[in-house]
């Protein structure tokens, strides 16, 4: 089994190299070689699996061929501009998110063409590609309606994920993220980054930024919850997909009111009170136009899980990020 994550330096992919890794396989398969590509190059990990390290910009000409070369049996696509910065810039967000993608499922196709060839894909789509009007608990069967430009390519990527899935050029898996909270390492772009913010920075003694409301309720799961959804989609049973090869993952549907009591849970009113409400109606508004809540049966029912609660999610940060320990 050769495997290869695009988008493997940053977090969910250097957590999930660092999974795969650990137990050397992809279900009863072991792994034979990983090629770790992003951006930057990521940092080489020191296994004995042979690993390439490789700094390529997906959506550049020729980029996904060279990927390509040693016919990984499976991908992990996660490479992606976020939500704020895709719609910051038009022209950046349609080239990496949409444009990368489909010359990565060309590569593929034409490979295919000329030897057998057809790898598992698994794809990180998000909740971004529904928009309002939509019910206050999505289920599977909602349609998507995105409001911003990040969800609109997200949409079209699960589109055509489908499609060439369909055709067999393929066997793509999508799972559609909820917001990873909380995110380790310093804040980015995202509209949602203050989710993590106002957990991770009050646990490391510094003060958070909070741009919306405490009554704004948002779907949430952990990095490792995340870790846990690709590498089950790595070896899902397809067959049970048919034509919907998309799914909503679960998770925790909290409000930041509820975000903030665990953190006073976890370490006290010292940590809520290092929280600064500041209002942003630019993220304001984005955030409004986001789901709130999922009803995920068909990717239950397939196995997959998440985290129990908040404070198991909190949890999960502390454990993995410091060392078990608050200060």
């Amino acid at each position: 089994m050769k495997v290869l994550i695009i988008g493997a330096a940053g977090m969910v992919g250097r957590k999930l190299t660092a999974a795969l890794l650990q137990t050397g396989t992809v279900g009863d398969a072991p792994i034979t070689g990983m090629i770790l590509a992003d951006v930057i190059a990521p940092t080489k990990p020191d296994t004995a699996i042979p690993t390439q390290t490789i700094a390529a910009d997906l959506s550049s000409p020729g980029i996904a061929e060279q990927l390509l070369v040693e016919r990984p049996d499976l991908i992990f696509h996660l490479a992606a501009i976020v939500s704020g910065e895709a719609e910051a810039d038009f022209e950046k967000g349609y080239r990496i998110n949409l444009d990368g993608t489909r010359l990565l499922f060309e590569a593929i196709r034409h490979a295919g063409a000329v030897e057998h060839y057809c790898p598992r894909v698994v794809f990180t789509s998000s909740i971004a590609v529904f928009g309002q009007p939509f019910p206050a608990v999505i289920s599977d069967t909602q349609h998507h309606t995105p409001l911003t430009s990040y969800g609109t390519q997200k949409a079209i990527c699960e589109l055509l994920l489908a499609d060439y899935s369909r055709r067999g050029f393929l066997d793509g898996v999508g799972i559609r993220l909820p917001t990873i909270v909380v995110r380790p390492g310093k804040p980015n772009k995202a509209a949602s980054g203050f989710f993590s913010g106002i957990l991770r920075e009050p646990l490391n003694g510094q003060e958070a930024i909070l741009p919306v409301a405490d009554s704004v309720r948002h779907w949430f799961a952990s990095p490792r919850a995340a870790v846990g959804f690709l590498l089950h989609a790595a070896t899902l049973d397809t067959a049970q997909l048919g034509a919907q090869r998309n799914l909503s993952m679960p998770g925790i549907s909290a409000t930041v009111a509820e975000e903030i009591a665990a953190l006073e849970r976890a370490a006290g009113p010292k940590a809520v009170a290092l929280i600064r409400r500041e209002p942003d109606p630019t993220i304001v508004k984005i955030v409004d136009g986001w789901a709130q809540d999922f009803d995920p049966q068909r990717a239950i029912a397939l196995g997959f899980t998440a985290d129990a609660d908040l404070d198991a999610l909190l949890r999960v940060y502390i454990d993995d990020e410091l060392g078990g320990k608050i200060g």
